[in-house]
This record gives structure tokens, sequence and C-alpha cells, in this order.
């Protein structure tokens, strides 16, 4: 399902007052057997994936979500290798939150590839990769092709949108909390989207955060809200993401066009 225009320009204090609210509790109790399940999913889909159109080879960084290192993007690296691309791995171990490593350490990495790549970097983060993609974005946006997040929560102001034992664990690790995070960054700018082509996924099943903070409030030309249906974990063995993700990449940067779910596509988003 595509969400329009129309429906993305929603008033600020309805988003406000909606955020608010942390996942059903049933999306969160049914997170682990539906990850397992995208998982499977994944394995059938997988021959129709790979013979889609290859890529052009750009370089495309992966960042993992909150808690995870690149052995939780391994798969979708590996699919995007296959499709051609230069698959990179963030290679700084967990992802624990710490401002630090957006300021310094993730950084330099992205200023590396750049250089070592002499072109433009698609950029795609799962759940809090995804934030630091759209920060990454934000600081370098000449040298970033694209952003695509997977179940970002971006537009989270308040620790009450996210699930309270992972905001628990994210204030023990990252040493603030979730809304202090925010503040340390520039909090005028997080609700206007970085100026690169921006495609955030998110899914109103997402067991672990509010997916209305998943979402960009405001829609453009080149900024898009696409929902699919899944868990927050399994969105990197989601074949519908995958197909979306390909799609993405494939843009040409002078004509970037928004995404159309494909009629016939049996693993495209509903």
């Amino acid at each position: 399902m595509i969400e329009s225009t129309s429906e993305s320009r929603i008033s600020r204090s309805h988003v406000s007052r909606n955020l608010a609210k942390p996942p059903p509790l049933l999306n969160t109790l049914s997170e682990v057997p539906r990850t397992l399940i995208e998982l499977g999913s994944l394995a059938v889909m997988m021959p129709a994936l790979a013979a889609l159109p290859r890529g052009d080879g750009h370089p495309v960084l992966v960042l993992p979500g909150f808690m995870a290192g690149d052995e939780s993007t391994y798969v979708l690296r590996q699919y995007l290798s296959l499709m051609g691309y230069k698959a990179l791995p963030w290679k700084l171990g967990r992802n624990t939150g710490k401002p630090e490593i957006l300021e310094y350490k993730l950084d330099d990495r992205f200023q590396d590839i750049s250089e070592k790549y002499e072109g433009k970097v698609s950029l795609i983060g799962q759940s809090l990769g995804g934030v630091f993609a759209r920060e990454l974005a934000r600081r370098h946006p000449k040298k970033v092709k694209q952003v695509i997040t997977l179940g970002s929560p971006f537009s989270v102001g308040e620790s009450g949108s996210v699930n309270s034992l992972v905001t628990r664990l994210f204030e023990k690790q990252s040493g603030m909390s979730v809304k202090g995070m925010r503040e340390r960054f520039d909090v005028s700018a997080h609700d206007k989207a970085p100026p690169v082509p921006m495609t955030a996924i998110f899914s109103k099943g997402d067991g672990i955060v509010n997916w209305r903070a998943c979402r960009e409030l405001e829609a453009g030309t080149q900024v898009q809200n696409v929902e699919v249906r899944g868990s927050h974990c399994g969105m990197a063995f989601n074949p519908a993401i995958y197909y979306i993700i390909r799609n993405r990449l494939a843009q040409n940067e002078d004509a970037w066009e928004k995404y159309h779910r494909p009629g016939t596509c049996q693993f495209a988003p509903a």
C-alpha cells in the first residue's frame, strides 16, 4: 500500500497524540514468530528476486538497528551484491545508539567510502540505523544518492512511542533518553526530510515502535512513505521490502520517480 500525499499531510497535533502511544502488545508478542515467517518467505521468494534486473553497481552502505551489528544485515547485503551493487557493512560493531557513533565513527566510515568509490552512496538503515542514515544525508547531501529507512523511528519525540523494554535498554546502552538524543541534534530539522530522495518503509504491524514515528511527516517530489505488512525485526528479511529496495536503488538520479506497486507482483507490499 502506498500512502498518498494527502494522507501524509496530517496536523502536527494529531501526529503528536498518536506518537505518544506504544505499539500494540499483540504486535510486540508476535515479533519473533513473524520474523521467522518473513525469513522463510524470503527463502521461497529468493529465486524470483534474484531474477530481477541487475543494478548499476554504485555503493550502498547498510546500517543495522539498535543492539544489532553487521550480521543482522548480512542476508540483505548478499542480495544487494547479487544484484550488482557494492553492498557495504558499517563495521562499527553493535549499534548501541551512542551519539558519538554517528558524530565521529560513522561519519568517518561514510567519508572513507565516498572517497574510495568517488561517487554518491545510497544509505539503507534498519530501525535506529535508518535514523543515523537520515542524519548522514542531512550532513552530506551532495554525497548521498538516496536514503531508504526500514521501520526507523526518526519522528520520535518522546519515548512513549517505543516499546518500554527497548526504551530502557536504549537509555542504558546509549547513556541518554530518546528525547535527549533527539535534542542533541538539530531538533528543528527533524520534521523535514534531508534534501535527497527519501523512501520510508513502515509497517502497521510493527511491535517495537509506533509505526507513525517511522513516516516522513510531509511528502514531496522525492519523499515517499511506503507501507508493507510485516514485523519490525523481520524487515531485513521481508521479500516485499527486498523488491522495493531493488526498485529504489535502480532509480535514475536525474529522473527519480516514486514507487508504484506492480499489480502482478506477488511479493510486492500489500
